[in-house]
């Protein structure tokens, strides 16, 4: 029988930062990353400031592995159209802080950009996304390799493996259908619940740890205002959503489009076009 345990989100923020607990993070971070990760140490960086605005929209952790690897992890709750373009500025922003002026090229870290997000982004049905970036020939249609020299003195195989890698996880997109370990990390996320039978890297630690019982008095207040003001940022991006939907059913009413069209491009449902078009200012 799992047990409901802390949102995810608010456990970067306030539980998983501390030394004790960074076998969570790793576990996860080993999980999706396909090799086991270490982490050294919690940085903080201009890129992952909280800001008022980002109290409960979004969430920031900058990690350094034993390897000397940065993995920057964001969790975003509310929609951002141009959220494919702040994963290119926080990424960019680690290249420049984390190399010194006048230190060669080749000291730049291995970056790993992990973006978990509760919101519709791109269109795609898959809950899990790597960004594979290669450099093809234009004619040949082949992969441009790293010389010899280069394999040794950065330890890569590949071009792309001195690039920063991307992850996206549309975590609404799962199906709660938990097919390998990585999914049962992706079904927490999801659900706060951890099943009895899951198996993967620090989920164990994250039963133990993540409980709401476990948390002291003030954690608790702090934890409970945290998910009120979740629930009054969710109610008002759904209504302020609602009124945008209901404006371009108007409008594509007033073109004389069809219902079933209507409602393929709102996500309305059928009958409550039906009802806007007999009467648009019914709620």
């Amino acid at each position: 029988m799992s047990k409901k345990l802390i949102r995810f989100d608010w456990a970067v923020k306030k539980i998983l930062r501390h030394k004790a607990n960074f076998g969570i993070l790793a576990g996860f971070l080993s999980e999706l990353l396909m090799f086991d990760v270490t982490i050294e140490t919690i940085l903080e960086s201009e890129g992952n400031k909280q800001y008022e605005y980002d109290k409960y929209n979004r969430v920031d952790i900058l990690l350094r592995t034993t390897q000397n690897e940065l993995v920057l992890v964001e969790i975003q709750n509310d929609p951002e159209k141009d959220y494919f373009q702040r994963m290119i500025y926080g990424v960019s922003k680690l290249v420049t802080e984390y190399i010194k002026e006048g230190e060669p090229y080749g000291t730049i870290k291995k970056i790993f950009s992990i973006n978990i997000v509760y919101f519709e982004l791109g269109q795609g049905k898959d809950y899990i996304y790597e960004y594979k970036g290669e450099f093809v020939g234009m004619h040949s249609g082949k992969v441009l390799l790293p010389t010899p020299s280069q394999k040794k003195a950065y330890n890569v195989e590949k071009v792309s493996d001195i690039f920063p890698k991307y992850y996206l996880l549309k975590i609404n997109n799962f199906d709660d259908n938990a097919k390998d370990t990585l999914d049962e990390w992706i079904y927490f996320l999801k659900n706060s619940e951890i099943k009895s039978e899951f198996k993967a890297k620090g989920l164990d630690e994250a039963r133990e740890k993540l409980r709401y019982e476990q948390l002291s008095d003030q954690d608790k207040q702090t934890y409970n205002r945290y998910q009120e003001n979740r629930r009054i940022e969710i109610s008002v991006t759904e209504t302020a959503i609602d009124g945008r939907l209901r404006k371009v059913a108007l409008k594509s009413i007033a073109k004389g489009l069809d219902n079933q069209f209507i409602a393929d491009i709102t996500g309305l449902s059928i009958e409550f076009v039906e009802i806007l078009r007999n009467d648009p200012t019914a709620e």
